[in-house]
């Protein structure tokens, strides 16, 4: 999980119908704001405010791209392959698992043990 979002903001965003959909249909193709409103039958409106509260969280990223008209646009789609939420001793944790570069795997693990 992001040190930056609580548990409670995950799974507020996470328990929210539309940013469900959004999340689960950027997981299988990447989408712009356009393409994910007709894509789900959803207003822009409501789309750009779920991706907000998805970026927010750290459960999407982006890409700027440029049309062939010349203006730009951004490509969402889900920066992590799975999430548990789990109880324990009336305690709730989510991990959230992502798919990482093993160099920079390794390099964040070597940084954690303190060794220069």
């Amino acid at each position: 999980m992001d040190d930056e979002s609580s548990i409670e903001e995950i799974l507020n965003t996470i328990g929210d119908e539309h940013a469900r959909t959004v999340l689960a249909s950027i997981s299988r193709e990447p989408g712009s704001a356009k393409e994910l409103a007709e894509r789900l039958d959803l207003s822009q409106p409501t789309i750009y405010r779920r991706l907000e509260l998805l970026e927010a969280n750290d459960l999407i990223e982006y890409r700027t791209l440029v049309a062939d008209d010349g203006n730009h646009y951004k490509e969402y789609t889900c920066n992590f392959n799975s999430t548990v939420i789990s109880l324990d001793d009336d305690e709730y944790d989510v991990r959230i698992f992502r798919e990482e570069n093993l160099p920079d795997r390794f390099s964040q693990l070597w940084d954690e043990l303190g060794v220069n």
